[in-house]
């Protein structure tokens, strides 16, 4: 800090000047420097002042503190000179203050002056409009592309100065035949003036008249014909502009992949409209909903000319044809947009078709050949199932057009019965459609009476507010009728009762299919610019040529849809209030889950249950084969193997029938059933797993799936023959064991007879009952009588009974004099019976008798393992019965316990890998789907599904729509 000393006398003043170091020191105030030395004066005076406070003159110096010091000057050899070496010094002094001050003034005004124009720059600069919204309109490549494009040779192409004033017309020319034709009308209009001469100069009077009549008549041809050569002129070189415009946007947009900005912005909006559209088509196809969204309706007689229109407009013959048949078979739904390459493309396919191939073109006829085909069901003739096509390129007017079969008079042979119904009827559900534009096309060539569309499109729109009429063949129509004027009436609305938004003249080819469409393009134009039709008047130019019907169509489409399109919106907005509304206060607590989203739900669930197959227990398996194994192959046993060899009365008898006749059983009959069993043992587990989880809070909703899953995954599910073989010898081996080894064996094989027994025993009292009808109880307790079929068995079974007492070791079978004898014994009784009734009644009889007996001797056999073993004989206690029961016993345990291992091992496996085969084919399926998951539940998801779907692409739709605006 610099400090002013108080001692007296300016000169003698000292300054305590701190250095770098810290150390002060005092110095002259004349040593120092001439800018101090002048502020220091400016305070001070010649020290006769009184001077200000030492801070104040601190501050001052404080800012200067860093300015260099002066070096001293040697003091003045002589005093006389130091008076006017103060004066001068002080003149200095002050000079130097006012050009310091002045300094610092211009710097500070150079500094508030740029300051000043910096704010007044900035404030001009917000007050101008922001342009970055459109840098779109210039974009990178413009610049790029500037330099490759020769600017000679497109001013050579570009029509000179002269050869457009040649093309101008004489205007002062045309005045004067303008001015002459309104006078001679005006003469016409007038009257005929009144005659003052002679007859002959009445005469004279006409002839000159008559001359200068045919002279206007001839002025007026001339001049029609001037008027239409100059159009034709400017038509040529305008369509020379378009066609060069065309090439040059074609090489921008192929230049830049991602386009320019505002033609990315109508190609992805007409994308988008079509794409609400499809999933609108889906959606009335399954819910018939009202969908009024506008769309371009193409409607028409058949052959008269619909297909050839709409190629025209997408500039590509894509569609298949016929002479005479009906080709458009069902709905044809075509998107146009624009794009650097003219491709097609369907929406469920990524394959693109390069329509400026000739196989390209071909292979896309013979695909939407073959998808019409595919739609019409068996017996049917047309479809309403809507194809849906893309197709691109440049310069084509975008718009959404339906191709729709053509309206028929007669119902031909090969077609179903209720074709002209059917076509009238899709015809009609597009047309009712109050925002759809209908393009009515008539065949020109033929006689307006026998037109059928016409009558069909005025009741659909009675007032025409959104009809556009196209009359096709017209150079045919030309050449054939002897009137013209006809299709002057028919393009002004004059001869059909519809009325329309627009009428229109169309060439659509010579009628030849392999004719190209730039072919069929030239063949228009030249015979419109040569037609009378154009050169009298009868047709305007803007009423001509598919190009001009395409301009109109396209805009007429967008009109409709910028004035409908958020209506629809807000109709969807309130139908997904209502339905979202419904699902609240009929399903408060479940998730709003559509069909495919069920459907995964419902797979998990049905993948659990098989899983739940590989957790039974072994012991459960085989309980449940040994007894259903054994139920299927008892009634064998017993009827076939165990009674004939039991009946024979003899031991060696006995084990040889029974050896014979398992061994055949074993190679012929065992292994099948064995399998079989085992087969429908899976099925009824894996049914039972689904019926308990059924009741464990499953969703009933499943129930219908879940069975045709379970019925299909069987039906698909084949056993594994190969393991037959070897299930054959191990019964077979169990068979041929006859060695009981411990008593519990014995004992159980014992048990098992018993029950085996007894259970025969009891189906065969069952069978005597039936036989002989209601015993003495039931007929005086119940009221119950015998008929007489009954009463002439009970009459043999007495007298038959009579026979076995009296013969208890009786064979099986009657002997012919036995049989007589009781049928001599019946007749005394006044009983006339058939000797087979007796042979029947005889059967039940002795087998009842025989399975008593059994049953006897096998209680006798319960104490006769101890003989068993030692191979005592005793013919009472000869249990081979036993052992044949306890070798079936054995080979039913051992068959489960090989069935079990196969199905565990091998079969819940195969089984789980054909339900999931069978839940991938249901889920691809999506009319499968429909039909097994179904109930209002299921149709309010859906509905909600797609009604938000809709509102989200309409609400994108419509802001895309709103910024290309």
């Amino acid at each position: 800090m610099l400090r002013v000393g108080s001692k007296a006398g300016c000169m003698a003043c000292r300054i305590v000047v701190p250095t770098r170091t810290g150390v002060r020191f005092r110095v002259p105030l004349q040593k120092l420097h001439p800018l101090y030395r002048a502020i220091h004066h400016r305070y001070y005076g010649n020290g006769n002042s009184q001077r200000p406070p030492h801070r104040t003159a601190a501050r001052y110096f404080t800012s200067m503190s860093r300015l260099p010091m002066r070096p001293p000057k040697p003091p003045p050899r002589s005093g006389g000179g130091r008076g006017y070496q103060q004066q001068r010094n002080f003149w200095v002094a002050r000079l130097a203050a006012r050009l310091l001050r002045l300094r610092y003034i211009l710097l500070g005004g150079a500094v508030g002056g740029g300051y000043t124009a910096k704010k007044t720059y900035d404030e001009w600069k917000d007050m101008l409009p922001d342009l970055s919204e459109y840098n779109w309109l210039v974009p990178d490549f413009v610049w790029e592309l500037s330099q490759q494009i020769d600017l000679e040779k497109l001013a050579k192409a570009l029509p000179e100065m002269e050869e457009i004033a040649k093309l101008m017309p004489d205007f002062d020319k045309i005045g004067e035949n303008f001015t002459l034709l309104r006078s001679l009308l005006t003469s016409e209009t007038s009257g005929d003036p009144p005659l003052k001469a002679t007859d002959s100069s009445t005469a004279a009077s006409q002839d000159d008249k008559q001359y200068k009549k045919s002279s206007d008549k001839e002025k007026i041809d001339q001049l029609q014909e001037d008027l239409l050569r100059t159009q034709l002129k400017y038509q040529r070189m305008l369509e020379r502009l378009e066609k060069e415009n065309k090439e040059l946007r074609k090489v921008v947009l192929q230049k830049d992949d991602k386009g320019i900005h505002q033609r990315k912005v109508k190609k992805s909006l007409i994308d988008m409209y079509s794409e609400v559209l499809d999933i609108l088509s889906d959606y009335d196809a399954n819910y018939n909903t009202q969908d009024h969204l506008p769309r371009v309706v193409v409607v028409g007689d058949q052959s008269a000319g619909k297909t050839s229109v709409l190629e025209m407009i997408a500039q590509a013959r894509i569609f298949p044809r016929g002479s005479g048949e009906m080709m458009t078979r069902s709905p044809v739904k075509v998107t146009l947009s624009e794009g650097p390459h003219h491709v097609a493309l369907f929406k469920d396919s990524g394959r693109e078709f390069d329509l400026s191939k000739e196989e390209d073109l071909a292979a896309l006829r013979h695909e939407i050949e073959l998808r019409m085909r595919k739609s019409v069901k068996e017996g049917q003739t047309v479809s309403s199932e809507t194809i849906s096509l893309s197709v691109k390129g440049p310069g084509i007017q975008r718009m959404v057009l339906v191709d729709l079969p053509g309206v028929i008079s007669t119902v031909t042979a090969g077609m179903a019965s209720d074709t002209k119904e059917t076509i009238f009827s899709i015809s009609k559900a597009y047309m009712q459609n109050p925002n759809a534009i209908i393009l009515c096309i008539q065949d020109g060539s033929v006689d307006a009476e026998r037109s059928i569309v016409t009558d069909l499109v005025s009741q659909m729109d009675p007032h025409g507010k959104r009809t556009i009429f196209v009359l096709t063949k017209v150079d045919l129509a030309e050449k054939n009728l002897a009137s013209p004027s006809r299709i002057q009436q028919i393009v002004e609305g004059k001869l059909f009762p519809m009325k329309a938004l627009g009428y229109f003249a169309v060439v659509t080819g010579k009628g030849s299919s392999g004719e190209s469409i730039d072919s069929i393009k030239d063949y228009e134009e030249d015979f419109f610019q040569n037609s009378r039709l154009l050169r009298d008047g009868m047709l305007k130019a803007h009423q001509v040529t598919t190009k001009n019907l395409s301009l109109a169509v396209s805009d007429c489409f967008w009109k409709m849809v910028r004035e409908s399109v958020e209506q629809q919106a807000d109709v969807f907005k309130a139908s997904r209030f209502n339905l979202e509304t419904e699902w609240k206060n009929n399903y408060p607590r479940l998730r709003e889950l559509d069909r495919n989203e069920l459907y995964e739900k419902a797979k998990n669930e049905i993948l659990d249950e098989v899983i739940s197959l590989s957790q039974v227990t072994p012991q459960h398996w085989e309980a449940i084969l040994q007894k259903k194994l054994w139920e299927r192959v008892s009634t064998h046993v017993i009827e076939n193997i165990y009674l004939p060899a039991a009946q024979t009365m003899d031991s060696g008898t006995f084990n040889t029938t029974v050896d014979i006749k398992l061994k055949q059983w074993t190679d012929k009959q065992l292994p099948h059933k064995a399998l079989e069993v085992a087969w429908e043992t899976l099925q009824e587990e894996f049914a039972r797993f689904m019926a308990e989880y059924k009741g464990k809070d499953q969703d009933d909703i499943f129930d219908k799936l879940k069975e045709a899953v379970k019925d299909e995954s069987i039906k698909r599910h084949k056993w594994n023959e190969r393991a037959m073989d070897s299930l054959r010898v191990i019964q077979h081996n169990a068979l041929e064991d006859r060695s009981i080894t411990d008593k519990p064996q014995w004992d159980a094989a014992i048990q098992f007879m018993e029950e085996t027994l007894q259970s025969r025993l009891k189906d065969t009292e069952t069978v005597i009952a039936d036989m002989v009808g209601p015993d003495w109880k039931q007929r005086w307790l119940y009221w119950k009588n015998r008929t007489p079929d009954q009463h002439i068995h009970n009459e043999t079974k007495t007298e038959l009974e009579r026979l076995l007492k009296l013969h208890d070791e009786h064979t099986a079978y009657l002997a012919n004099d036995e049989v007589t004898t009781v049928r001599k014994n019946l007749e005394g009784r006044g009983v006339e019976v058939d000797p087979m009734l007796i042979k029947d009644t005889w059967h039940q009889l002795y087998r009842r008798h025989f399975l008593q007996k059994a049953l006897s001797h096998c209680n006798l056999c319960k104490r006769g393992f101890y003989y068993y073993q030692r191979h005592f004989v005793d013919s009472e206690l000869e249990c081979n019965d036993v052992v044949l029961f306890w070798r079936i016993q054995r080979m039913l345990v051992i068959t489960a316990n090989t069935l079990r291992q196969q199905l565990t091992n091998t079969e819940v496996r195969r089984l789980e890998k054909n339900v999931k085969e069978v839940l991938d084919d249901f889920g691809e399926d999506t009319e499968k789907k429909s039909h097994l998951i179904t109930g209002r539940r299921v149709q309010l998801a859906e509905d909600l599904k797609k009604v938000r779907e809709i509102q989200e692409k309409l609400e994108a739709f419509i802001e895309a729509l709103h910024k290309e605006k």
